[in-house]
């Protein structure tokens, strides 16, 4: 039998082993030292700038309780406050850069899409789930859109990576972020405040207040306002359609919808900011044993949001390029953004510790979310389209002619929406000798409302307006989970952790109305504007001036559309979750763990349709191709499914100057769920498909689908390094490789007719057999990543804290992360003009700070994206082959003013 020592050694080596091995396979835990031992607020007032020569100690919660980073078997990444200000984080999105194997990008609905080892969510709306759980102290928070809310006054951010599925909310599949907001204390009477100028005339101030009114009570005040202009050029867009050979001739009357059209300000720019937040929290010990808690928050977002780009680079020298002196930021916009954002959340609990060994909590939120959103779709993207309308003599519908509109003018509004979230959580932990857990019951209930409309102002066949209003006034998700985990120290020195979830989840749609549909009807412009009737002389499509009709706009036509499709529907799913841990204390300064551990993320619905298209109120009624019924569907789809495991190592060195970490991981991601506009059904058409429309006979539809079996393997390390007094370096690199397997029917119709035009590989004809492949234009994605997942990122940041003799001391820091080529769609396409991905680039961060004696103020100079980078975090195709994408920010550059009291 091996002595314990002998264990420890072969432990270490067999990790040691794996790591290097799997060096195509893992990711590991991103470390942030300077970091107090616990999650309480630390009073500002300090007594020296001098800091500590070793790594300090960070605490995380991530297993629900207060454990070291280097000893928690998870891997996580923890930021503090300072380093959140450093890194100018003012929200989740702003994180996109900060963490090895994460991606975050901000969608049109105010939401953000949060990418972690590939593993993601496309679906932002109400009817959508996260991958990656979004947490405020701990409670989930169902809508994406709620991790816009300023980050301010926190105690600490974690992101936890990999499958959350025991301890943590729902809808973990890729991980979870968890805020952790400052608390008040019983230190005393203090408070700070900073203030933040930059360019794009950047404005910004963040002020806290401790208050300690008693012994038992302390109340902590925190508020935030951030303005900004857009980066955005932003000019008015009076387009007008210009090919006199097919009857459209300029008149100097603006073609596209000038309703909305107004010049703005810089400051009312998409990719502005406009934003306030505002925290009120309170602490009361009722006795030595028993804490209550209560916070109250608002956020406020009156910005006219993000928005994609025109890919001028990589259309140039084609059909499809700007403008000349085309910049990169510059729009053109007929209808200006404009959000009306507001979120209200009151969270409470309890804290009771029954004896040293044992607790309970409880802790409750109700968040109340309310959005209105106006958002210009096309952003004038007119390119050199090959018109097929004309005003006098329009192609009519019937030879499955469905022609081309002559200008690109879309919009999208969120007349309305209401989310009100309910969230409980119950908590019991026990230490009994060697074995400590915790146990709890966890529910969710969330109702959301939203009136929303998308619209295309010249839509096919004979370029009348069209668009589908949503109205759903009642849709509900409920979660339930009862949830427990232990960990057994069976050995002086290792560990082992057993833990389980059973989650039950249900959506419910009541009395959902989809009202209008994709094709051209004069009720649109409910008596605003008569065009005539198509195919005749006389029939004209209105000019933007035509359209200024009525309160409300489009919305208020939709009564005439005739009977309405009603969505109501219902479906459950249920799943036990699980992980499985071994732990080692090698040394008192070294750990090394192995975890098994799955993850699951409910299933859902769409709108009510037909299986094949169409509406049960047209004149004609669609045959579907494989002769079964054109029934109604609401296109359900799946849970996703994750298992990972992982090989970790922690660890520090050199006296305490440098900590290391790394972790090896396996994953299988089973039944990913996708969103987009995806194929449903073939249908039969009076006449052939003609060689310009050779999906006319293909109903395809926005809609969720489940896809194959993704392999994801990767590795991660990390490290902090103090090598001289005041010196910091710190870094991490990441390998990462993510291999799609039985991904099912892929259909690679993507700018079919551009990819022909400039002699690139062209599109697979459509399939003609028997079977739900029909009309599929099938390609083998085998062996391709995942969208957003770079195979290696590296990051490398340096400091050096140089104390001046009369107590000031000044610190310079630079950052700098490199990310490799990444997909932006699972065809991994690199075509020329039309390719849909990022080549490798990196971002230069770097910052000088002062801080006075004793810590009573400080100054920092700061400039994020220094090199002033033009990568993208998106690329896709717009009109045409005209390309979008959403970029970086550019070179952003400012000072920051903080005093402390």
């Amino acid at each position: 039998m091996f002595h314990l020592k002998t264990k420890r050694t072969l432990m270490s080596v067999a990790v040691a082993g794996a790591c290097g091995l799997m060096t195509m396979h893992a990711q590991a835990q991103q470390t942030v030292a300077d970091q107090s031992k616990t999650n309480e607020p630390v009073s500002p007032k300090k007594n020296d700038n001098k800091e500590s020569d070793k790594i300090q100690e960070v605490n995380v919660t991530a297993t629900r309780y207060s454990t070291s980073l280097l000893r928690t078997p998870l891997a996580v990444t923890a930021f503090n406050q300072e380093s959140l200000a450093r890194m100018g984080v003012t929200s989740a999105k702003d994180l996109a850069n900060e963490i090895p194997n994460v991606t975050i990008v901000q969608s049109n609905d105010s939401a953000i899409q949060v990418t972690i080892r590939g593993i993601t969510s496309s679906n932002t709306t109400e009817i959508g789930d996260p991958a990656v759980g979004f947490h405020v102290d701990g409670m989930y928070s169902p809508r994406p859109q709620g991790a816009q809310a300023l980050m301010f006054d926190v105690a600490q951010v974690e992101v936890l990576r990999g499958p959350q599925g025991t301890l943590f909310g729902r809808n973990s599949t890729g991980g979870t972020i968890n805020v952790i907001s400052a608390k008040p204390d019983f230190r005393g009477n203090y408070g700070s405040a900073e203030l933040e100028l930059g360019n794009y005339n950047k404005r910004q101030v963040h002020a806290i207040q401790n208050i300690k009114i008693s012994d038992d009570l302390a109340i902590r005040a925190a508020i935030m306002k951030v303005t900004r202009d857009g980066y955005a050029n932003q000019m008015q867009d009076f387009s007008e359609a210009n090919l006199p050979s097919k009857g459209w001739i300029p008149d100097g009357i603006p073609d596209n919808i000038q309703r909305w059209n107004r010049k703005v300000d810089p400051s009312d720019y998409y990719t502005n900011q406009n934003e306030w937040a505002a925290r009120l929290s309170a602490l009361y010990k009722v006795n030595r044993d028993w804490k209550l808690h209560a916070t109250y928050e608002e956020f406020q977002d009156s910005s006219a949001g993000g928005t994609a780009f025109k890919d001028c680079d990589s259309v140039r020298g084609t059909r499809y390029a700007c403008p000349t002196g085309w910049g990169r930021f510059d729009l053109k916009i007929n209808v200006p953004g404009m959000t009306d954002m507001k979120i209200r959340t009151l969270r409470a609990g309890s804290n009771w510790n029954i004896s040293n060994d044992a607790s309970l909590d409880y802790n409750f939120a109700l968040a109340d979310q309310r959005r209105s959103q106006l958002y210009d779709n096309d952003k004038g993207n007119q390119t050199a389209l090959p018109f097929q309308i004309t005003q006098d003599h329009p192609r009519i519908a019937g030879g499955n002619n469905w022609g081309t509109w002559p200008l690109a003018d879309q919009y999208q509004q969120t007349v309305d929406s209401k989310y009100v979230s309910t969230v409980h959580e119950l908590q019991f932990k026990q230490r009994v000798d060697s074995l400590k857990y915790v146990a709890g019951l966890f529910w969710m209930h969330e109702k959301n409302q939203i009136n929303y409309e998308v619209v295309d102002l010249y839509r096919a066949p004979v370029g009348l307006a069209s668009g589908a209003f949503y109205a759903q006034p009642d849709r509900q998700v409920d979660a339930k989970a009862v949830f427990a985990q232990a960990d057994w120290e069976f050995a002086p020195t290792w560990t082992a952790t057993f833990g389980a979830r059973y989650s039950a989840d249900s959506k419910t749609d009541k009395d959902g109305l989809n009202l209008g549909g994709w094709w051209g009807q004069k009720e649109f412009y409910n008596g605003g504007f008569d065009p005539g009737e198509p195919g005749t002389p006389g029939y004209h499509l209105p000019q933007g001036n035509d359209l200024n009709y009525g309160p409300g706009g489009s919305a208020a036509a939709y009564h005439l559309y005739g009977t309405p499709s009603k969505n109501d529907h219902s479906e459950k799913w249920h799943k036990a979750t699980w992980r499985l841990g071994l732990q080692t204390q090698i040394n008192k300064n070294e750990m090394a763990y192995a975890a098994l551990a799955t993850g699951y993320k409910a299933g859902g619905f769409g709108d009510r349709t037909l299986a094949c298209g169409g509406s049960a109120t047209d004149p004609v009624q669609r045959v579907c191709a494989d002769g079964k019924p054109n029934s109604e569907t609401f296109l359900p789809y799946k849970p996703e499914l994750v298992t990972n495991f992982e090989l970790g190592y922690k660890g520090k060195f050199l006296d305490n100057t440098l900590s290391l970490s790394a972790v090896a991981f396996a994953m299988n991601y089973k039944d990913q769920q996708l969103t987009g506009t995806y194929f449903v059904s073939k249908y039969k058409t009076p006449l052939p498909c003609t060689s310009d429309q050779p999906k006319c006979d293909v109903y395809e539809t926005w809609r969720t689908i489940n896809v194959g079996n993704t392999k994801i393997r990767g590795l991660e390390v990390e490290w902090d390094y103090k090598p001289w007094p005041g010196g910091k370096i710190g870094g991490a690199f990441t390998l990462l490789d993510t291999k799609i397997h039985d991904y099912g029917s892929y259909s690679d119709d993507y700018n079919c007719d551009a990819r022909t035009e400039f002699g690139l590989t062209p599109c697979p004809a459509p399939y003609t057999g028997i079977g739900p492949d029909n009309g599929k234009r099938l390609y083998d994605v085998t062996n391709n990543n995942l969208p957003n997942a770079p195979r290696r990122t590296f990051m490398l940041n340096f400091s050096q804290k140089f104390d001046l003799p009369s107590g000031f001391a000044i610190t310079p820091y630079i950052k700098m992360n490199w990310r490799d080529k990444a997909y932006f769609d699972v065809r991994n396409d690199e075509f020329a003009h039309i390719g849909r991905f990022q080549k490798a680039y990196t971002l230069v961060d770097a910052s000088v700070r002062l801080d006075a004696p004793e810590d009573q103020w400080h100054a920092e100079l700061f400039v994020r994206n220094a090199t002033d980078s033009k990568a993208a975090y998106w690329r896709g195709s717009g009109v045409g082959a005209q390309m979008n994408y959403a970029p970086v920010e550019p070179r952003m550059f400012g000072v920051r003013f903080g005093f402390n009291y």
